[in-house]
């Protein structure tokens, strides 16, 4: 017997968000395709991605609009969505590849269809921070997504010192070009013993996981022409009890790359010490 196909118009009224896969082309959910096949408007971070994907899945777009959406046009294209909403028509909305909002578009125009009065609703599915999470084999019943690092040094800096003494798992996205310069200042704030894993491509042909400290992953990535689509995890911050050893070898990793006052500050975080305290050991090891 052969299966209906979903009739445009069973969508109901407001905006849908879909996840997308994000390497794998038949991770996407069943109902995700029926919103596909059956919404009065779709909206897409890339409509060239959205188009192929729906090709691929056997889903027509027929003569429904299908509106380009991303963080470059959102003042002219929100409104278009807007007045969709406002007809009582189903609008899909759907991010390159993974679930949108999660370092994707799609945040200003939630929230302006719920200022709107609009429902809002979301057709789970694939994310890559929950796929790497799982593969990590760090712990997941606390997490925090940190989303991309600041690129300059200044900002990084402060960035990941505020992440360090987290007691939850952290997860990061980078750019494969400077994945090399993200682990060695997550050496300098995290301590190089603390555990990580780095993932590639998840779900994708070339798929890599590759597990260590943070010292081992810098080690292995140091050579490396790394491409492909990244996410770093963090193990949760230990309880440290920091020896003069431990402090010491900290303080000189961190000093090689940093002003002794950056450097004493990263360290400081790292090890849950006063930072007086620990600027002064600096000062003495800064001038040996």
């Amino acid at each position: 017997m052969s299966e209906t196909k979903p009739q445009r118009g069973q969508v109901p009224p407001g905006l849908h968000f879909i996840a997308t896969p994000i390497g794998a082309a038949r991770d996407i959910t069943l109902r995700a395709l029926d919103i596909l096949a059956s919404a009065d408007v779709l909206a897409a971070e890339d409509t060239r991605t959205l188009r192929h994907l729906m090709e691929i899945h056997g889903v027509a777009l027929g003569g429904r609009p299908l509106i380009a959406y991303h963080d470059h046009n959102g003042e002219t294209a929100r409104p278009k969505l807007l007045a969709a909403l406002a007809e009582g028509k189903s609008v899909a909305y759907a991010s390159e590849a993974g679930t949108p909002l999660v370092a994707d578009p799609g945040f200003q125009l939630g929230r302006a269809a719920i200022e709107a009065g609009h429902t809002v609703l979301a057709a789970p599915g694939p994310s890559a921070v929950l796929a790497a999470l799982t593969v990590s084999g760090l712990p997941s019943d606390r997490f925090l997504f940190a989303g991309f690092a600041p690129a300059t040094a200044a900002a990084r800096l402060r960035f990941l010192q505020d992440l360090a003494p987290m007691s939850a798992t952290v997860i990061l996205y980078e750019s494969p070009k400077r994945l090399q310069k993200l682990l060695g200042d997550l050496v300098a704030s995290f301590g190089a013993e603390r555990k990580a894993v780095v993932c590639r491509e998840l779900t994708k042909r070339f798929e890599e996981t590759t597990r260590g400290t943070l010292a081992e992953l810098q080690a292995a990535f140091a050579e490396r022409d790394v491409k492909g689509e990244i996410v770093v995890l963090l193990d949760r911050a230990p309880d440290l009890v920091a020896s003069v050893v431990d402090l010491d070898a900290a303080l000189r990793r961190a000093l090689v790359d940093n002003r002794v006052k950056d450097a004493a500050t990263m360290v400081a975080e790292s090890f849950g010490l006063p930072k007086r305290d620990v600027y002064q050991r600096a000062l003495r090891l800064s001038e040996e």
